[in-house]
């Protein structure tokens, strides 16, 4: 990006990465931040993913969400507008939303590489 203050107007985001049953669009991306909108339909169930080496900081706009992660997946929260959410670096997980409501977040990261990784699953349980 240029130097300077930059406002992105929504026509100006563009597709980001994709996982299965997501879709993101990219405001910012430079060499140590990645920022945008997340949306996710009612009732989806998103691929399993991390992000690399970055923290991803989530913000629900709109609707809720329940987020898996952990050995098999065993662990899980849930959120809703208002809430903010952290995802540490390398963590395996997946975005719930409920069958009646959309969701709709914005999404900061901060760190190096490659931002999406779409994985088959999380580390088996014990």
């Amino acid at each position: 990006m240029a130097a300077g203050v930059r406002f992105i107007t929504p026509g100006e985001r563009v597709e980001g990465a994709p996982t299965p049953g997501m879709t993101r669009e990219e405001a910012i991306v430079t060499d140590r931040i990645w920022a945008g909108l997340v949306r996710t339909e009612p009732g989806t169930i998103s691929a399993w993913h991390h992000h690399g080496d970055y923290e991803t900081a989530v913000y629900i706009l709109e609707g809720g969400l329940r987020m898996e992660w952990g050995p098999g997946g065993s662990e899980a929260g849930e959120g809703r507008a208002g809430d903010f959410l952290f995802v540490p670096p390398h963590t395996v997980h997946r975005e719930i939303t409920p069958e009646h409501q959309a969701a709709q977040a914005i999404v900061v990261r901060s760190g190096t590489g490659t931002p999406v990784f779409n994985v088959d699953g999380p580390e088996p349980g014990p």
